[in-house]
C-alpha cells in the first residue's frame, strides 16, 4: 500500500461516530481517488461516514441506515451537512 492510500485510510478512520466528511475533505486534489481506495481496500473502515459534498449518499439505503444508527442528522435522504460535517483539518 502506498503513502497516498495510507493517508486516505488514516483520514477516514479519524472520522468520529456521528460525523461525516466529504470525499473532497479527505483529499481535496483527488476526491475520486478516495472513492477508489474505499472501494478496493480490505481494511475495516467507517466508509459510510464519507459522503458527497451535497450530503447525498453514494451507497444509498445501506449507507443511510448505518449513519442513522450513529445518529447523524439527516434532511430527507441527505446528510445535514451543516450539523454533521466534521471540519477539515488538512
Amino acid at each position: 500500500m502506498g503513502e497516498r492510500e495510507s493517508r486516505v485510510i488514516e483520514r477516514v478512520r479519524a472520522i468520529p461516530e456521528g460525523f461525516v466528511r466529504t470525499y473532497g475533505d479527505i483529499d481535496p486534489r483527488a476526491p475520486r481517488f478516495v472513492g477508489h481506495v474505499l472501494a478496493t481496500t480490505d481494511a475495516d473502515l467507517p466508509w459510510h461516514r464519507v459522503v458527497r459534498a451535497d450530503g447525498s449518499l453514494a451507497m444509498g439505503e445501506r449507507q443511510r441506515a448505518l449513519l442513522v444508527r450513529e445518529r447523524v442528522p439527516m434532511r430527507g435522504d441527505r446528510v445535514d451537512m451543516r450539523e454533521a460535517r466534521l471540519p477539515s483539518a488538512l
